[in-house]
C-alpha cells in the first residue's frame, strides 16, 4: 500500500509527530486530494497545547489541518462532479447526520501529502488564485465572513469593533470595510497588529489597555457606541470591554474560542439596553467559499499579503512554534507537502 507523510497529533499526550501513514483510498462519494497548501491556525496551536479537545474524533490520533487546497487525485465510486487535476479548496468541515465535523479536528485534515474529502465538501479554486491564498479562505477568511454577514448581520454604515487583529481579525477588518461598515474600530494590545489593522482598512486602531478607550469609541460613534463588536481574541476581559462600548441593542459576537466563563458584570444594564451575545463557529461553506472566491477574482478583495510564510510539511512543528510565539507577527503560515 502506498505511504504518505502526515503531521499527526496524539491527543492524550498532545504530541505532534511526523509519520509515514497509508495513503487513504476514496470510498463511495469521496475524493482524494493531493494537498498543495495547508494553513496553520491558532486553533491548531490550541489543539496541541490542550486548550481545545476534539469532541467527535474516533480514536486518539488525528492529522491536523482544516485549511486545505490542492488538486483532485482520485475519485471514489459515484463521484461525477470532480475529475483528476481539478484545483479545489476543501471545506473546513463536513455535515454528517446533521452534525458538523471539523476537518483536522474530528477527522483527518490536510497536514499531509493527501487528504480525503466528501465530494460535496469542496469548492473549485480558480486558476488565478494561488494555492496558498486558496488554502486559508475556509477558516481565516470565511469564518469572519460568516460572523459578519450571518451571525452579526452587519449592515452598511453600522459602527463596528474588532478585538484581536490576528489571523482572523485582520480579515474581519478588511471584510467589514468591504461591506461598508463605518467606523471600523480595531482593538489590540500589539502595536504591530494595530498598524496591520489600519493598513487593512480600520478607521481607528486602539490599545486595549488605553484608559481612554471607552471615551474614544463613544466619540468616534457620535456617542452611540458600537452596533456590533467581534471578539476574535477569545479572552474574557476583551468581552467585558466590548460590552462596555456597545450601543443599545448592540450585539457581541464571540468568534475566538476559549474554555473560560463569559461574564456580564452589569446584567441589569445589559438587559435594559436589550443587548445580545451571539456565539459563532465557522461558516456556511457552500455559500461563503464561492462568494469569497468571486470577490477575490473580481478584485474586490486581496489576501496576497495574508500569507506570512511558507514552510515544508516536515517543519510543521516549527510553524506551530512560530505562531505560538508570534515570531514575526504572522497572519497565516502555510505548509506545503
Amino acid at each position: 500500500m502506498a505511504q504518505m507523510l502526515a503531521a499527526r497529533l496524539h491527543v492524550p499526550s498532545r504530541t505532534l509527530r511526523l509519520e509515514e501513514v497509508p495513503r487513504p483510498q476514496p470510498g463511495p462519494g469521496e475524493v482524494l486530494v493531493k494537498v498543495e497548501a495547508a494553513g496553520v491556525c491558532l486553533s491548531d496551536v490550541h489543539l496541541i497545547d490542550g486548550t481545545l479537545t476534539p469532541l467527535l474524533l474516533r480514536g486518539d490520533t488525528v492529522t491536523l489541518g482544516h485549511e486545505v487546497s490542492g488538486t483532485v487525485a482520485e475519485t471514489g465510486a459515484g463521484v461525477t462532479a470532480w475529475s483528476p487535476g481539478q484545483r479545489v479548496v476543501l471545506h473546513a468541515g463536513e455535515a454528517r447526520d446533521g452534525v458538523t465535523y471539523t476537518r483536522g479536528v474530528d477527522y483527518d485534515g490536510g497536514w499531509a501529502e493527501y487528504a480525503l474529502s466528501a465530494a460535496d465538501a469542496m469548492t473549485p479554486l480558480p486558476d488565478t488564485i494561488p494555492f496558498e491564498q486558496g488554502a486559508i479562505i475556509p477558516d481565516a477568511v470565511s469564518t469572519p465572513w460568516g460572523a459578519i454577514t450571518e451571525t452579526g448581520a452587519v449592515r452598511p454604515a453600522e459602527a463596528v469593533g474588532v478585538w484581536g487583529v490576528g489571523g482572523l481579525g485582520v480579515h474581519a477588518v478588511q471584510l467589514l470595510r468591504a461591506i461598508g461598515a463605518c467606523p471600523v474600530v480595531a482593538v489590540d494590545p500589539n502595536p504591530v497588529a494595530r498598524e496591520r489593522a489600519l493598513a487593512a482598512g480600520a478607521d481607528l486602531a486602539l490599545d486595549s489597555a488605553d484608559p481612554e478607550l471607552r471615551q474614544t469609541v463613544r466619540a468616534a460613534t457620535g456617542g452611540a457606541g458600537l452596533a456590533a463588536a467581534f471578539d476574535f481574541a477569545g479572552v474574557p476581559p476583551v468581552r467585558e470591554q466590548a460590552v462596555s462600548v456597545l450601543a443599545p441593542k448592540g450585539r457581541l459576537v464571540l468568534v475566538g474560542l476559549t474554555d473560560k466563563p463569559l461574564t456580564i458584570t452589569d446584567g441589569t444594564r445589559f438587559s435594559y439596553l436589550q443587548q445580545r451575545v451571539l456565539g459563532h463557529y465557522g461558516s456556511d461553506m457552500p455559500v461563503a467559499l464561492p462568494q469569497l472566491l468571486r470577490l477575490i477574482q473580481g478584485g474586490r478583495l486581496d489576501f496576497s499579503g495574508s500569507v506570512s510564510g511558507v514552510l515544508p510539511l516536515a517543519e510543521a512543528a516549527e510553524a506551530v512554534a512560530r505562531l505560538e510565539k508570534k515570531q514575526g507577527d504572522p497572519i497565516r503560515l502555510v505548509l506545503r507537502p
